[in-house]
């Protein structure tokens, strides 16, 4: 499937005709706007934007993307997507794995963090790095090799622990969207994609909507077995000169539940390290 055809002809969908000018009548059936009217109102050739759609024209001016873009009430972060996927970069054949060229000084960053869950995920959700708390919060230790994606639609135990599982599943296809438009030859967030298509039909339908999401700030709740309900609120920061690798840290508002339901959580933990450090007791001859 051609990605710029596929995102064309999912947006042009979305679209409703009144907003654009145009009364609909009764004998109307297409869902959102004719190919003949997006080429209209964007100022293209109908034959160029069905040739668009098929995949059959290849890289538009920069012009024609913008006025694409206007007509279908592209947002930002979905404009920038659009013109990525007609004008993206092949990947170079030796190019190094994202996970490979990650800074010791970068790793040890979430460290320094101890009173908010924190890891540092690649742009396949990846975690190559976390914190203690981190792992308390998601139940595995070390985290490090934790796919996020895989933890939410394939594992029982994601299911369980994002409160609203439903939310975290769009803005999990988003992201991917996203990086599969940054990096379409990336062979590992290929296989990914297709395994999560193939176990999950959450994941399939929300794959063919074609949305893009670039997950910076917000709620982030969780329903966590030991400690109950913790209403976080999540920050990602992007790492400069490492594309599509984030810091993320969930934190809770002092004072709140949520934050006390951390401090219990690190308590559990800080006894379930000691509990580990003391070697067993053996019984005397």
């Amino acid at each position: 499937m051609d990605d710029l055809a596929d995102f064309l002809r999912t947006r042009r969908s979305r679209v409703d005709p009144v907003t654009v000018g145009i009364t609909p009548d009764a004998r109307r059936r297409v869902t959102g706007l004719r190919r003949e009217e997006i080429a209209h109102l964007s100022g293209v050739s109908v034959d160029y934007y069905v040739r668009l759609e098929q995949g059959r024209a290849r890289q538009p001016s920069e012009q024609i993307l913008d006025a694409l873009a206007r007509v279908l009430g592209l947002d930002r972060v979905e404009r920038a997507h659009l013109h990525r996927l007609a004008h993206r970069p092949r990947r170079a054949p030796d190019a190094a794995d994202g996970a490979a060229r990650q800074r010791p000084e970068l790793l040890r960053v979430v460290e320094l963090i101890p009173d908010s869950p924190a890891f540092i995920a690649d742009q396949r959700l990846n975690v190559v790095a976390a914190n203690r708390l981190a792992e308390l919060l998601y139940g595995r230790r070390p985290m490090c090799g934790l796919n996020i994606a895989r933890h939410i639609f394939l594992e029982s135990d994601g299911r369980d622990l994002y409160a609203d599982w439903e939310a975290c599943t769009r803005d999990t296809v988003g992201q991917l969207r996203l990086a599969a438009g940054k990096d379409p030859d990336d062979p590992q967030l290929t296989a990914l994609i297709g395994e999560l298509a193939v176990h999950s039909e959450r994941f399939r339908k929300l794959w063919a909507q074609a949305d893009v999401r670039c997950r910076s700030h917000g709620r982030k709740p969780f329903a966590h077995p030991l400690v109950g309900d913790l209403e976080l609120h999540q920050e990602n920061f992007m790492v400069p000169g490492d594309s599509g690798t984030e810091l993320v840290i969930l934190s809770a508002r002092p004072g709140s539940n949520a934050h006390d339901g951390l401090r219990l959580l690190a308590s559990i933990g800080a006894t379930d390290d000691q509990d580990r450090s003391i070697p067993e007791s053996r019984p005397s001859a």
